[in-house]
């Protein structure tokens, strides 16, 4: 039988905090989701403009 007490679940948002991996806090982990998201918006554009590139 499944349990019904929602472990995914949290009261407030420092709840969850607790649970971050490395140790982070909720800020540093915005910040590395944020260069992450940068970094991989910018390769996804320069390899489409070099390909664009290549076409014409």
């Amino acid at each position: 039988m499944i349990p019904t007490t929602a472990y995914l679940a949290f009261s407030t948002a420092g709840d969850g905090a607790n649970g971050l991996p490395f140790g982070w806090d909720v800020a540093g982990l915005q910040r590395g989701v944020l260069i992450y998201l940068g970094l991989s918006s910018l390769a996804f554009v320069l390899v489409w403009g070099l390909g664009f590139l290549r076409r014409s």
